[in-house]
């Protein structure tokens, strides 16, 4: 902050006369009986050896008896250089239309006043020993003794997610340090017009000027200044605790006439900053430029556009996590199915970039099979096989005498028969109750890419399966890449293939069957035949007869890009799929000849999809994928989306729980997870995660989870 914007005495004194019937005009909302409450109080501070003065705003409701349970998010709101708590009050009408609309949750605000250091303090602990205007321990006060106050003086929900921090000018400074120092305090913060300079203030800054950042009889130190600021704290974040920042400032902030000091106005510092943190492991960062200047034109509407967008993770209920222990190796592992046994064993396939449990590595990505005992930690064995390649699964299920098949593609020699492929084979393996390799087949065309993307099994103990061919695998290729079907005997042996497609893309995702049919789900870049395109890419779900012959096909979606990756054939006979469209998650029901009967979609602003669907025993349907929105309580980047629906496709549930980073997704964005149901009811979800696991480490560069859901919860 600069010269230029020190209020004078009067504005201070008027700001402190009008107090809060002045800034905080009731009318301004809808009805005087949905306005919260302004109290002023003080909080003792063992740090400062005094107390802290504060200004609290209360909900609508808060006093009311049927709300003596509940409890509330927190704001503190940080004033700039010169002001009093007073001047944050203006804001009350705001908070109020906000939380009566709907937009934000009710919150309690905490509105600290500042005196220290001649209300020039910077909210950091000074070192300053000047006569004037001593240092005062500013940050530890607020931090641990007003937080710890404020936590026991009122119903709040004491933990960071449910904490925001915001500020203006030298509170917007404020606002974020403590993000920064504070993860363990804050998940949120808000940050105006920061006054924050990097490397050093100009020569005419405020910041030079009370101590704030002094160094015994000096007012100030460069060290001190460098050592405190935003730049010195990010190489030391956590990031599995995630700060959701919005930074915002005017574009017409004081500009110093000094071209060498250009670098240092706060618009020009306010992009250097949004810049910096958006690039650091543990920051989300929103960024806007306002017309105005520094002053309440930007600040006001700019608190009520940050606190909107941020209200979202700002949850009374922290987000829930996902379980240990993880599974894999210390390099990148990949998801490959979860199948569920009568007897409460679970079967997990992965794909592994190292040895697992001891067994050999081939190279590159190997495959390994995993079963659990119920306890979902005790490994009853591990079978780990694969090439000097690549080798990958992509589905996982159990057959009626405790042996399991897997699929997926191999870049290699795999079943010791296709010495110097050229390109992807498509395979499948069937393991024994045991992990005994039973048999294994490898098919495709020789020469081009084939993959199986889809797995299910089939009455008889063989299987279906399903993905793509780039050359001519049971068929002719109509383009780029044809949808591939194939029959697997109960011996592994082909019983028959078939592929098709159009001019461009075209992938099955998904496959389902009961005794009357078998259902491929997928996508398609063009017009698949006797299909009528719908824009962009489409999803498509077809019917096949048991011996292969097709009944129908149709496409699914909008006029934007869409797919299907997940179907599931219900007990009342309807086949439904899931997937995505524009973004969003989009599930359809289809009647057995191919009639649509509902159409719903899910989402949020982020990228949402669905990735398999699951028919429950009491007639809804539990859809599992991925969601960077915010459809339920948000944990960190991509978290697992669990989505219920009735019979009608209205929606019963959803949450979603995960780590601070991507979950139920891969480095590229595509999902990477799994689901089907156990025993007990529960959902058995399986996928890809980024981050740490509760109670439990993560591995390495990516591993694969196992989360046994609550379908009425949709958590673990």
């Amino acid at each position: 902050m600069r010269r230029a914007w020190r209020p004078g005495a009067a504005l201070v004194a008027l700001l402190t006369a009008v107090g809060l019937a002045g800034l905080a005009p009731e009318t301004a909302v809808a009805g005087r009986e949905r306005s919260g409450t302004l109290t002023t109080a003080t909080a003792a501070s063992p740090a400062l050896g005094a107390a802290i003065d504060y200004t609290v705003y209360l909900p609508h409701g808060y006093a009311d008896a049927a709300n003596a349970g509940t409890r509330y998010p927190v704001l503190y709101l940080l004033h700039g250089r010169g002001d009093t708590m007073q001047a944050w009050t203006r804001v009350k009408s705001d908070l109020d239309r906000l939380i009566a609309d709907g937009e934000v949750p009710p919150v309690i605000a905490v509105l600290p006043d500042a005196p220290w250091s001649g209300r020039g303090n910077w909210y950091v602990d000074s070192a300053y020993t000047g006569a004037d205007r001593p240092g005062r321990p500013v940050e530890t006060a607020l931090t641990r003794d007003l937080v710890a106050h404020v936590d026991a003086t009122y119903r709040t929900a004491a933990h960071r997610n449910a904490r925001l921090v915001g500020g203006y000018s030298m509170g917007g400074a404020g606002a974020l340090r403590y993000a920064l120092a504070h993860q363990d305090l804050f998940a949120n913060a808000l940050v105006l017009s920061p006054a924050v300079y990097r490397p050093l203030p100009p020569a005419d800054s405020s910041a030079r000027e009370y101590g704030a950042f002094g160094d015994g009889d000096q007012p100030f130190s460069d060290a001190v200044y460098q050592r405190l600021n935003y730049p010195a704290l990010l190489p030391g974040l956590d990031p599995e605790s995630p700060v959701r920042m919005f930074i915002a400032v005017g574009d017409d902030e004081w500009a110093n006439p000094d071209p060498a000091d250009a670098a240092h106005d706060l618009d020009y510092e306010a992009a250097t900053l949004y810049n910096t943190v958006r690039r650091a492991d543990g920051v989300a960062a929103e960024f806007r430029v306002l017309d105005g200047g520094h002053d309440w034109d930007v600040w006001r509407p700019a608190f009520v556009d940050g606190l909107k967008h941020l209200a979202a993770t700002l949850s009374v209920t922290p987000p829930a996590g996902l379980p240990a222990p993880l599974h894999g190796t210390a390099g990148a592992d990949w998801a490959g199915g979860v199948a569920a046994h009568p007897d409460g064993d679970v079967t997990l396939g992965y794909a592994a970039s190292a040895a697992v449990a001891g067994q050999p590595h081939a190279g590159g990505l190997d495959a390994v099979v995993t079963r659990l005992a119920a306890d979902h930690r005790t490994v009853r064995w591990t079978s780990q096989f694969g090439t000097t390649a690549n080798d990958r699964l992509y589905g996982t299920v159990p057959l009626p005498d405790g042996s399991v098949l897997t699929a997926g593609y191999t870049r290699g020699d795999l079943d010791g028969r296709h010495p110097g492929s050229p390109a992807d084979d498509a395979f499948v393996a069937k393991l024994t109750a045991t992990g005994q390799r039973a048999w294994l087949t490898q098919a495709g065309d020789p020469a081009k890419a084939d993959r199986f993307y889809a797995l299910a099994a089939a009455p008889d103990g063989g299987a279906y399966v399903a993905g793509y061919t780039s050359g001519a695998f049971g068929g002719t290729s109509a383009g780029d890449k044809d949808a591939v079907l194939a029959r697997i005997a109960p011996d592994g042996t082909l019983a028959w293939t078939r592929q098709f497609g159009g001019p461009g893309e075209d992938k099955a995702y998904a496959v389902a069957a009961d005794a009357n049919g078998v259902y491929v789900a997928g996508g398609t870049s063009g017009a698949l035949p006797g299909t009528t395109p719908l824009g962009g890419a489409d999803g498509w779900l077809a019917r096949f007869t048991p011996d292969g012959t097709r009944d129908w096909l149709t496409v699914a979606g909008g006029a934007g890009d869409d797919l299907l990756g997940g179907v599931a054939v219900t007990g009342a006979g309807q086949v439904v799929a899931t997937g995505a469209t524009a973004g969003d998650v989009l599930t359809v029901a289809y009647t057995a000849r191919g009639a649509q009967r509902w159409r719903t979609v899910t989402g949020g602003r982020g990228a949402d999809a669905g990735t398999d669907v699951l028919a429950l025993a009491d007639g809804t349907v539990a859809v599992v994928g991925f969601t960077a929105s915010t459809l339920g309580v948000p944990a960190g980047g991509a978290d697992v989306l669990t989505l219920r629906l009735d019979g009608k496709g209205r929606q019963v549930a959803v949450a979603q729980y995960g780590t601070a980073r991507d979950d139920a997704a891969d480095p590229f964005g595509e999902e990477n997870v799994y689901a089907t149901v156990g025993p007990d009811g529960r959902l058995l979800v399986s996928g890809r995660t980024a981050g740490t696991p509760t109670g439990g480490p993560a591995l390495g560069n990516g591993d694969v989870f196992l989360a046994a859901v609550d379908p009425a919860k949709g958590t673990p």
